[in-house]
Formats: structure tokens, sequence, C-alpha cells
């Protein structure tokens, strides 16, 4: 009996492995593509207000005048969204929109003064109630890591290129 159940464990995990190769990573993307086009996409329908924060952000995002770090991070999270959607650069994007997410985080998210463990918890949360809001910019950290490291799949133009290259 411990056999036929170690066997049949045993193939089901095989075959998790091998869709996942597939189809993690591709989640992965079209959650990020998502959530990053439809930032960027705020910004080309929206107003600059980087000015107002200007000072927060990080070097060397702060020595930029406040209109290029708008359209930088604009034509990032559009341009990005779109390769990770397809799958293409896919690690180059992931790198790219960490730093967008770092400096967002830095500028936006990060409690603006904390003086304790406790009071810096509370701004892992996705309202602002006056402690930050960096739980959403971890989420998108965390998940862009893996096609970071691994990069996009075997469902992408990144292993459709790999494979003509073989050729």
């Amino acid at each position: 009996m411990y056999c036929i159940v170690s066997k049949a464990l045993n193939g089901l995990h095989l075959n998790l492995d091998q869709a996942g190769s597939w189809l993690a990573p591709l989640g992965l993307r079209l959650f990020l593509a998502w959530e990053f086009f439809e930032s960027g996409l705020e910004k080309w329908n929206g107003q600059n207000w980087f000015a107002e924060i200007q000072s927060a952000f990080p070097f060397p995002f702060n020595q930029v005048p406040a209109s290029w770090n708008w359209e930088l991070s604009m034509w990032a999270e559009l341009v990005c969204a779109i390769a990770l959607l397809v799958g293409l650069g896919t690690r180059f994007s992931a790198l790219v929109l960490m730093i967008v997410t770092v400096v967002a985080t830095a500028a936006v998210h990060w409690p603006a003064d904390w003086s304790s463990l406790n009071e810096l918890a509370q701004g892992y949360a996705i309202t602002n109630k006056g402690y930050g809001n960096f739980k959403l910019p971890l989420i998108y950290l965390v998940a862009l890591l893996p096609l970071l490291l691994q990069g996009a799949g075997n469902l992408s133009a990144d292993a459709l290129l790999k494979t003509l290259h073989r050729r």
C-alpha cells in the first residue's frame, strides 16, 4: 500500500513540477503586467505629482527633475509590463520594475516617522492611516524576485528565443 501511495505522490510531484515550469512564472507575469501597466496608464492619463515628493526620492533619483522621474517611471511601467506579458527580456524588466518599486516605496509608501518595530509594522497595510502603506509594494517585490532569478519560464518569448538560438 505504501509503495502505491509513494509512486502516486511521486507521479503527482513530477506532473506539478512540469506544469509549474510553464504556469507558475506565467501567473506571476500576468499579475505583475496587469498591475504595472495599470500604474503606468494612470501616469499617462494623470498629472505629474512627483514634484511634491521629489525630496523623498532616494539618490540618484532625487537629483533628477521630477518631470524626468515621472516619464521614467511611466515608461518603465508601461514597457516592462508589456515585456513581462509576453515574457521578453523578463529578467531585465523584473529588475527595472524592482527599482521603480523600491523608489516608490521610499518616496511614497514607507512610513515617514517610526520609532519602533510596532509602528513600522503598522505600515504593512494597503490603506494609509499615517504609518505608510508598503504592503502592496512588498508583494510586488516578492513576486518579481522569482522572475529576476529564474526567468520567464517555458511559456514565454524568452524561452522561444532560447530554443531558436540553440538551433
